[in-house]
């Protein structure tokens, strides 16, 4: 039985970081369903949802007013969270420049904030940004002009994290792992539609938004939502956001807990996806990319467990419990070094490999006793 467990836990962990990349690649290349893109200008809302905020929300609108985007053609609706700090006064400063603050009472979290903009907003397309999300000058551009093709519905931008002076393993592993979730999204918008979205840039066709439950993740929720209806969720490289990463592992790990939790319940939600008879290649992007990776923990836990109890089979099993070994040692130093303010290379990629694996078995065991997260404080980085 051990042999079995092994080399099928090991397989399908090659499938989830490696096999799957490679083969949606070659579906991309094969399909090659390029997006057509126009230089549009829609009337545009973007929203903001907003937490006690003060600290960021004045550089953000400054960012969000000097977008090069025609000024009669975008509104900005930010919605204060119960805030209780001067996240309210500040707002009220950028009124002269189509800034709308709306409160919500009492705290009821970033999804129902969303909801509560999305009723009164007028532009075409809503645009969604946190709350300490800069945009490059021509990002707006960039998003909209995806939707001059009418088979879209959905489209994201790409986040460039900036590593503080104080970079650390948790901050350069975050910037590494997004670069390589990019190279990912391009070749599934080759191939028809990407399965996740960076919240912080992404937006929609207004008349596409759905009202979402307060405890559902809407950069994940809402994506499924739209291929659902049968439009496209597309990803613009050229569209940038500039987001400083986290520096500390435990903030880091808190976030990814979070994320991973709503993320398995919307998977839940949106379970219909997952028929292939329906939704055809999708629902494999689907399973592959986003339930398999969060499932990822599982088959790692079960390689190294088996590959334990094997170790005495040969050089072979031996060897490789001795490599596995070695990543999980060089992990857990890298986790010693990170608590001690150093940051190394060599020990990044295992450390953060094994944060955020760990953050999606926290955040399974979360979803089976039933917890569910509606709120958050704003992240810290």
């Amino acid at each position: 039985m051990w042999p079995l467990v092994f080399w099928v836990s090991v397989g399908v962990i090659v499938y989830i970081y490696v096999g799957y990349p490679i083969l949606i690649a070659l579906c991309g290349a094969a399909l090659n369903r390029r997006v057509k893109r126009d230089p549009l200008e829609p009337t545009v809302t973007i929203l903001i949802a907003a937490y006690n905020e003060e600290a960021h929300i004045r550089q953000t609108l400054e960012n969000k007013i000097q977008l090069d985007y025609p000024r009669e053609k975008r509104e900005i609706f930010v919605v204060s969270d119960g805030s209780s700090d001067r996240t309210d006064a500040i707002v009220r400063e950028f009124q002269a420049d189509r800034v709308q603050l709306l409160r919500q009472e009492p705290r009821a979290g970033k999804t129902a904030a969303l909801n509560m903009a999305a009723r009164v907003a007028r532009g075409d397309i809503l645009v969604f940004s946190d709350a300490n999300s800069l945009y490059d000058t021509g990002a707006l551009r960039e998003l909209v002009a995806n939707f001059s093709d009418p088979t879209v519905g959905y489209v994201t931008g790409q986040i460039r994290y900036v590593r503080p002076e104080d970079s650390s393993n948790v901050s350069q592993g975050c910037s590494t792992y997004m670069d390589y979730e990019n190279v990912v999204r391009l070749a599934e918008t080759r191939a028809g539609s990407l399965v996740g979205v960076n919240g912080g840039i992404d937006a929609v066709r207004r008349e596409l938004y759905e009202p979402m439950r307060a405890d559902q993740q809407p950069d994940f929720v809402l994506p499924m939502m739209v291929v659902k209806r049968g439009y496209r969720v597309v990803f613009e490289p050229a569209a940038i956001l500039r987001e400083t990463a986290l520096v500390k592992a435990r903030d880091e790990y808190k976030m990814r807990v979070r994320v991973s939790l709503r993320a398995l319940r919307a998977l839940w939600d949106m379970k219909t996806l997952f028929n292939p008879l329906r939704f055809g290649l999708y629902s494999w992007q689907l399973l592959s990319h986003k339930f398999l990776r969060y499932g990822a923990f599982l088959f790692l836990t079960f390689a190294y467990v088996s590959n334990l109890a094997l170790a005495g089979r040969g050089f072979s099993f031996f060897a490789l419990c001795l490599l596995q070994t070695t990543f999980y040692l060089i992990a857990l130093m890298g986790w010693f070094l990170d608590r001690r303010g150093q940051s190394s290379r060599l020990l990044l990629l295992p450390y953060y490999f094994c944060l955020l694996n760990l953050a999606s078995a926290h955040a399974f065991g979360a979803a089976l006793v039933g917890r569910r997260q509606v709120v958050w404080n704003p992240r810290t980085g």
